[in-house]
């Protein structure tokens, strides 16, 4: 006689294929969806599930590359969709064997303890599923730069400005992404004293991560990062509060300057030439005979916006010339980019109206006497500040938790359209 456990698999197995079916047909239900799934949210996945099948039975006939590009676009949906579905059919009949009384009791056994593994292979499904619709950020996939700058806090927040520096340098040491500094400013008035830490007075910093795909890696480490810390200076133990302002923006790559991609007016890097004001001036602070007798800093002045970018880091005049200009770009695409985003949230009201990260905002606090990293959007505290400060394992599950936070941020926007165009629709 067979073994229970041998019969007991293969029955499953047999029982989810003979149900596939018609679980699939419940599934097309709003009904039917998992509770943790908004039915907006699975009325837009089939939606664009559809599109999907409908452009690879064209392309099948006929190659056309906007369609082939589409298909491509949506595929992780259609993925993401039938992945969910044949998970939410074998949860369905398992379930259906744990509760059916006149089941054989050692399948039930198996079919109550397969049932939760299921559950939680929907749950990271549903995840999948809902971020796969969220738009991709049109910077997604390019290189980054991320600027460091000292806010309220004086003398400690330009030290804590070079800590942060120095700990988004080594995560990306640690990680093996080909990273240059590409600014590195202390302030004049504050000489060359450093912190009993070795921390500079740092006025501004520039740090380039070239691997494509850091934007989307990074983008969620902008914000004001906040530090709480007893000063070596402070004489009688007061805990002091400073503040340093961080900005992720996309980096325009070598590739696509050497293709003119510059020169594209639609393109958000596109700078009009005669739009810009160049002024070139003798480098400032320490650096020996160069300083104060060649005429080597650039500054470059965006007239419509004002923006302005100095550069002085080089001894070459054309070297700055051409950094000053890959950071205005940047800086104009990213405002640009931010535009769009704001005017698309007020078309919508959506709640990304009300919750959108600004500049302002406080997004994460370093407290050195309690050893604690606290990123406030996320809810989430660690502890081992050190390792954070090193860019360690610590810093990975901080920004893991602020990427899935602004995914959720996305998600909610993702809901609130689609209802919107239901609304519309009636």
């Amino acid at each position: 006689m067979l073994s229970a456990p041998w019969v007991c698999r293969n029955c499953t197995r047999a029982l989810q294929r003979k149900a596939a079916s018609q679980f699939v047909r419940l599934a097309s239900n709003e009904t039917a969806t998992a509770p943790g799934l908004a039915p907006s949210l699975v009325r837009r996945a089939k939606s664009l599930s559809a599109e999907h099948d409908a452009l690879q039975k064209s392309l099948a006939t006929t190659f056309d590359p906007l369609k082939a590009k589409r298909a491509g676009e949506l595929h992780r949906v259609a993925a993401a969709l039938a992945a969910w579905h044949e998970s939410l059919s074998s949860m369905s009949e398992l379930q259906s064997m744990a509760d059916d009384p006149g089941q054989d009791p050692d399948l039930a056994s198996i079919a109550r303890d397969e049932l939760g593994i299921e559950r939680g292979r929907v749950e990271a499904l549903e995840r999948n599923l809902s971020a796969s619709l969220t738009p991709r950020h049109p910077f997604a996939d390019m290189p980054c730069m991320i600027e460091f700058r000292p806010g309220p806090g004086g003398l400690e927040g330009r030290y804590f400005a070079d800590s942060l520096f120095k700990m988004y340098r080594a995560l990306c040491m640690r990680r093996g992404y080909r990273a240059s500094v590409l600014k590195y400013e202390m302030a004049e008035a504050a000489g060359d004293q450093s912190s009993s830490a070795g921390e500079s007075p740092l006025q501004e910093a520039i740090l380039e991560v070239q691997d494509p795909g850091a934007y989307d890696i990074f983008r969620s480490e902008a914000g004001m990062h906040r530090v709480q810390r007893i000063p070596s200076t402070e004489s009688k133990g007061r805990v002091h509060t400073s503040a340093v302002a961080v900005w992720v923006l996309p980096s325009f790559p070598q590739s696509a300057a050497s293709d003119d991609a510059s020169d594209d007016v639609e393109s958000d890097f596109y700078v009009n030439p005669q739009e810009v004001k160049i002024e070139t001036m003798r480098a400032r602070g320490a650096g020996g005979q160069h300083v104060n007798k060649t005429e080597s800093a650039i500054r470059v002045t965006h007239i419509p916006t004002g923006t302005t970018v100095s550069m002085q880091d080089h001894r070459s005049q054309q070297r700055n010339r051409e950094d000053a200009w890959k950071l205005l770009r940047s800086r104009i695409a990213s405002q640009r980019a931010e535009q769009r985003e704001e005017d698309a949230a007020r078309l919508r009201n959506s709640v990304l109206s009300q919750t959108q990260i600004t500049r302002g905002d406080k997004i994460r606090t370093y407290n050195y006497n309690q050893d604690r990293c606290t990123d406030h959007r996320a809810g989430l505290d660690v502890h081992n500040l050190p390792d954070v400060l090193d860019g360690g394992d610590t810093l990975d599950r901080v920004m893991d938790a602020a990427r899935d936070w602004l995914v959720g941020k996305e998600i909610e926007g993702v809901i609130a359209e689609e209802e919107a165009q239901l609304k519309r629709s009636r």
